[in-house]
């Protein structure tokens, strides 16, 4: 009969961290950890040496305006995009340029929703009036500390558009609005490549009716 794994309640207790250094600090910054932990049948896992990417904490939000039934995304370059497109997996119709939603790092003494409610002004020249926390998630726990903090914001895209970011971070923003119509059928083309914006306008597909009819009983103030 197969073991139970929910009665297994391990936690950061059961690691034990036997060396601890950074070898690369940079724009971003690489640890190194030799450690052993707790195993399932029981006893230790012999020690083991793991390389973690330390890139700090983000926050994503999907920006919605419930009156005019529009969505505020971005595009930008991504050089994490370029350096993946280069494998012989893509093909030569692969961009860099990818449509997202907006995002940023926490950066310290802010919250993520202080993160949520900058970005949106930074970012797409939006005011988030109301916000609803979607979850927070893990990027890549294998190798990388990240997660992200997800959140859907109410915004007037009435005037959302034209190129925007913060110039002494390289940033240049092309901003548009699409209806949910048209961000459904991206999704299903596969338009969206971003982990981020495909969990966050999952969500907004499967909350949009709810969320709409909520926001539109209000002021949003």
């Amino acid at each position: 009969m197969p073991s139970d794994i929910t009665s297994v309640d391990l936690t950061a207790d059961d690691v034990e961290i036997l060396e601890e250094d950074t070898p690369f600090r940079g724009y971003f910054r690489m640890d190194r950890y030799k450690l052993r932990h707790r195993l399932f049948a029981g006893g230790w896992s012999p020690p083991i040496m793991r390389e973690v990417f330390e890139r700090g904490h983000a926050v994503a939000v999907v920006l919605y305006d419930p009156d005019l039934d529009r969505l505020v995304l971005v595009e930008q370059f991504r050089i994490g995009a370029l350096a993946a497109q280069r494998s012989p997996l893509y093909d030569d119709t692969s961009s860099p340029w990818l449509l997202e939603i907006m995002a940023g790092i926490i950066g310290k003494g802010e919250t993520a929703e202080d993160v949520a409610r900058r970005e949106a002004v930074e970012e797409a020249g939006c005011e988030i009036t109301e916000i609803v926390p979607i979850f927070r998630y893990l990027v890549s726990p294998g190798g990388t500390t990240e997660s992200v903090s997800l959140f859907c914001g109410r915004v007037d895209a009435s005037n959302a558009g034209g190129v925007h970011g913060l110039a002494d971070e390289g940033e240049d923003i092309r901003v548009l609005t699409a209806t949910p119509e048209e961000v459904y059928a991206w999704l299903d083309e596969g338009r969206f490549i971003n982990a981020m914006t495909l969990l966050g306008l999952m969500w907004f597909r499967a909350h949009h009716a709810e969320l709409s009819a909520r926001w539109r009983s209000t002021d949003g103030s």
